[in-house]
């Protein structure tokens, strides 16, 4: 494979990765709060799923920073994967 069609697979594997830690974070925090429904009032409930929609997006952008972290320090990027963004050289021509 080639560096370009590496990336465009890291790309897709990391935001399948992203979406999907997200869901499960999302499902394990209402699992929680449905545990825990007895000892939190009803009228929160509206401002409970809103917050644990937050946190489980803040939770899984944590997860993959840290998943990240650890494989850029695994891993060399400059041999496997092309640049996303590349600077083009623009030349002013002087008139």
């Amino acid at each position: 494979m080639n560096k370009k069609l590496n990336t465009i697979f890291f790309i897709i594997g990391a935001t399948f990765f992203n979406v999907l830690t997200a869901i499960a974070c999302f499902f394990l925090l209402s699992f929680i709060y449905i545990k825990l429904y007895n000892l939190i009032p009803e009228q929160s409930g509206a401002w409970i799923f809103a917050f644990i929609f937050i946190a489980s997006i803040v939770v899984s952008f944590i997860a993959y920073r840290l998943l990240l972290k650890y494989l850029l320090k695994k891993i060399d990027v400059d041999k496997y994967f092309d640049p996303i963004f590349v600077k083009r050289n623009i030349r002013k021509s002087g008139s």
